[in-house]
This record gives C-alpha cells, sequence and structure tokens, in this order.
C-alpha cells in the first residue's frame, strides 16, 4: 500500500495550506501545540512584550465564527527586510475571504496607515482584526473603526485561518523572492483565485460567494 506520512507532516501540511483543511477543525492539533507552547514558556516566548490587547481579551463570540467581519492578520514577506515590499493579509473567520495588501515596506509606521484607509474605505467590514504580535504591527493600537487584538507571541496556531491563506498564498509568492516587480492587478490575481475557490470546509462554496452574502443581508 501507499506509505501513511506522519501527524507532524500532516500537520505541517496544513499550516502551509496544502490541504484545504483549517486548525480551527483540528482541536487535537491545537492541544499539542499548546503543550508545546506552555513547554517553550520557559525561554524566549515569556519575554516579548504585549503590544496591545491580548487575544485573551476577545470576546467570546468571535470564537465560535457565527459572527462575521472578525478578521485575522499579518504579513507575508518575499525578502525579509523591512525596506523591502510585503503583503499585509486579512482572512475573514467565518468565510475565510481574504484581502491582501501590497505594502511598500513593513515598518511599524507603514502598516497601520494603509490599513486605515481600508477600513475607512469599508468601514461596516471590520469590527475587529487579531493580529500576530511582530513588531511591524506596534502602532496597529492607533486604528479607529475596529477593534484591535494580538496574539500571544510565538502563537500562530492562534490565527490559523490566517496562516492557512498564507500557505495558499505561497504559491504565488514564494518566499526569499522579492515582490518589487509585483503589480497590483497580479496581487489581486492571486488573492481572487483564493477567494474563488470551491472548499470542502465552507461546503464546497468559495468564500466570496459567502462574504458577498453576509455583507449584503
Amino acid at each position: 500500500g501507499y506509505p501513511c506520512p506522519s501527524t507532524p507532516t500532516v500537520y505541517r501540511y496544513i499550516d502551509q495550506g496544502l490541504l484545504d483543511i483549517s486548525n480551527i477543525d483540528l482541536p487535537m492539533k491545537l492541544k499539542r501545540r499548546r503543550n508545546k507552547r506552555h513547554h517553550s514558556h520557559g525561554g524566549h516566548a515569556l519575554h516579548k512584550k504585549h503590544l496591545g490587547n491580548s487575544i485573551e481579551q476577545r470576546p467570546k463570540e468571535i470564537e465560535d465564527r457565527k459572527t462575521p467581519l472578525h478578521w485575522e492578520g499579518d504579513l507575508v514577506k518575499g525578502v525579509r527586510r523591512k525596506n523591502q515590499p510585503a503583503l499585509m493579509t486579512l482572512t475573514e473567520r467565518t468565510t475565510r475571504f481574504e484581502v491582501v495588501i501590497k505594502i511598500p515596506d513593513y515598518r511599524a509606521s507603514t502598516c497601520p496607515r494603509l490599513l486605515q484607509n481600508e477600513i475607512d474605505r469599508h468601514p461596516a467590514c471590520f469590527k475587529s482584526i487579531t493580529f500576530d504580535n511582530g513588531s511591524e504591527f506596534a502602532d496597529m493600537t492607533k486604528i479607529k473603526g475596529c477593534q484591535i487584538y494580538f496574539a500571544h507571541p510565538y502563537s500562530p496556531w492562534e490565527r490559523g485561518t490566517n496562516e492557512n491563506c498564507n500557505g495558499l498564498l505561497r504559491q504565488f509568492f514564494p518566499k526569499g523572492k522579492s515582490m518589487k516587480d509585483k503589480s497590483a492587478a497580479y496581487v489581486q490575481q492571486a488573492t481572487d483565485a483564493i477567494n474563488r475557490k470551491h472548499r470542502r470546509i465552507l461546503q464546497y462554496h468559495t468564500a466570496e460567494e459567502l462574504f458577498k452574502q453576509y455583507i449584503s443581508s
């Protein structure tokens, strides 16, 4: 018969977005990762500064995904230098709808400015965003019109929906390759490909279909 991949291998495929499954659907995976996190807290994780409202302060209504327009966010980087362009990715937790914004660099002052522009253009679409605890998001507490939360340091599984979508984006934006030559049209094309993908976790609907239903209702 065919060889069966190990549990860590399957989990790695999920984190890379190679399987159409979210971390939230695998409670044992989350338990594994949390246990690993607790063991590592004796090291550097405990000492990383919290940037603002912790994910622990996030209302429980966000956790069950029944209330739409709550998002998770992070950056997808090509070349890992702060003066290089990157993608700010926002994933809606209920529908898995993806918004991708190309940013000229990922300094702490750049990210909130461009996010605020997006929120101001679509104020009814953003209730909250939970970001990674990276230094590039240090000024996100200045955002107006949307509640901002931060995941625990070194805990990407707390934003598993966004992490999975970031893995899908890597098909279009490989690690280590500069994004300078990637046009806005190309970024939108990649985003549309993800949002228009029929996904098992969405009962074979697309994220675009579900998101449009929510915002029109």
